[in-house]
């Protein structure tokens, strides 16, 4: 065969992995049916009025500032918890989720759930694999995700211990479903952040398990008690189901908060708990964003570590920056990874010149991804303002609708200005490295 020819059927194929792995749009109806089958099969054989009114009642709504409800409704479309109370710890040392952590780890008596996009291999990562092992030969039920593309690195033993040890452990990923199907999801990565200990203790947010988390970066997550821990069940069920893993127990044995009272009426934070996946048939999170832009009245503030955002949203902050709204992005003065340190700044000039006072913030890495608007409405999660968060990755952000919690938030941001530079149009604009870097922000 000629080498032209050679050549040129090896890059056709190249072409079509590519279009495999990056170019296939997922998000219709019929495709987030087909991801979450298992556990809607579940839910119709099992429901309860109970299991309804804990997740998908909307009667904490009206307790939502009047302006606020219509996205409390919007975020819970398509079968996603509505709002939820909960007494909420907002979190931004990595040392102290580590303690809380090991210690309700050490503490659980019926059954631990773990999700992570990284789970690491250094010295906490390991004192917390080994305490779940540990938990699961004394009798404690405990699953664990593993988000096997993302940590490819880590040799298979690794995970392979921890099955032998008792732990339920299920890829996120796996060809052996369909090898077509594998390559047409590869680029899709599970980067939410789930705990649940015995049914009656949450943690979300953006920090990870490993070493850079837990002592060396800045970062925001959650530890949450109450109702609202029942909506991070439920996503970690279906993630769980969607998998490939089992369930041996009724549904109904996975929410403590059925057999209370107070179910749906309890007082707390009003908390809504929103998981969004490539295959939604909506971006939920970018237009929820959108939403908060366009119905703010005097501020909206974000954290994030990388900034590549879609189109939409920067319309969206341009427009409420005209109308008098206070916009500002806060974005890490240096990435923890070379392929974002071009394209964060490819951003810069298009963010100011549409009116966002951009802060980039020096000392260590910020991994926080935080929303707060108005004292009012907040938000900490896993998505970054980035086009892999609202399109391709499966992510979970935790609103909350509370003054109290609105105002720690907006603290928070203020805390991180003094190490803070506020990047001035004139030198915002892009090198061409970063403009030609700038074009892979959809699939990094």
């Amino acid at each position: 065969m000629h080498p032209l020819i050679i050549i040129l059927l090896t890059l056709f194929g190249v072409a079509v992995l590519l279009w495999l792995v990056f170019g296939i749009n997922w998000r219709s109806s019929r495709n987030y049916e087909r991801k979450h089958r298992r556990l809607h099969a579940r839910m119709q054989a099992e429901d309860t009025e109970a299991l309804q009114r804990l997740l998908f009642s909307n009667s904490l709504t009206m307790r939502i500032e009047q302006r606020f409800r219509p996205l409390a409704m919007l975020l819970a479309k398509d079968g996603r918890p509505s709002v939820a109370a909960s007494e909420v710890e907002i979190i931004t040392s990595g040392r102290r989720k580590h303690d809380l952590l090991i210690g309700d780890i050490l503490n659980a008596k019926e059954s631990i759930h773990m999700e992570y996009y990284h789970f690491g291999i250094d010295k906490s990562s390991r004192r917390i694999r080994r305490l779940l092992m540990a938990k699961a030969q004394q009798g404690v039920k405990v699953r664990f995700i593993n988000e096997n593309i993302a940590n490819w690195p880590i040799p298979n033993l690794y995970f392979r211990s921890m099955r032998k040890a008792g732990v339920e452990v299920v890829n996120f990923s796996d060809s052996r479903f369909s090898l077509l199907r594998f390559l047409m999801t590869l680029s899709y990565r599970d980067h939410r952040k789930i705990v649940v200990i015995d049914n009656r203790i949450g943690y979300t947010g953006g920090m990870n398990i490993n070493d850079h988390y837990f002592y060396q970066w800045r970062d925001t997550h959650l530890r949450l008690t109450g109702e609202a821990v029942a909506s991070l069940q439920y996503a970690f069920l279906d993630t769980w189901l969607a998998a490939g893993g089992q369930l041996n127990y009724a549904l109904v044995n996975f929410f403590f908060h059925l057999d209370k009272p107070s179910c749906g009426q309890s007082l707390g934070t009003l908390t809504q708990v929103t998981p969004d996946d490539p295959t939604s048939p909506e971006p939920v999170l970018l237009t929820a964003y959108e939403w908060i832009l366009n119905h703010a009245q005097k501020y909206v503030w974000f954290q994030s570590p990388y900034i590549a955002p879609p189109p939409s949203l920067i319309s969206a902050m341009r427009n409420a920056a005209q109308r008098g709204v206070d916009v500002r992005v806060m974005v890490p003065e240096h990435c923890d990874t070379a392929i974002m340190r071009p394209i964060n700044k490819s951003y810069y000039a298009e963010l100011t010149e549409a009116g966002v006072q951009l802060y980039v913030r020096s000392g260590e890495f910020m991994h926080s991804k935080t929303i707060v608007c108005d004292d009012y409405l907040s938000c900490v999660g896993s998505a970054n303002l980035d086009f892999r968060s609202f399109g391709i990755d499966y992510e979970i952000n935790t609103f909350f609708y509370d003054r109290a919690v609105a105002l720690q938030q907006k603290q928070i941001f203020e805390n991180d200005l003094p190490i803070c530079r506020l990047v001035i149009a004139a030198e915002a604009h892009p090198t061409p490295w970063q403009r030609l870097m700038r074009h892979l922000a959809p699939i990094v």
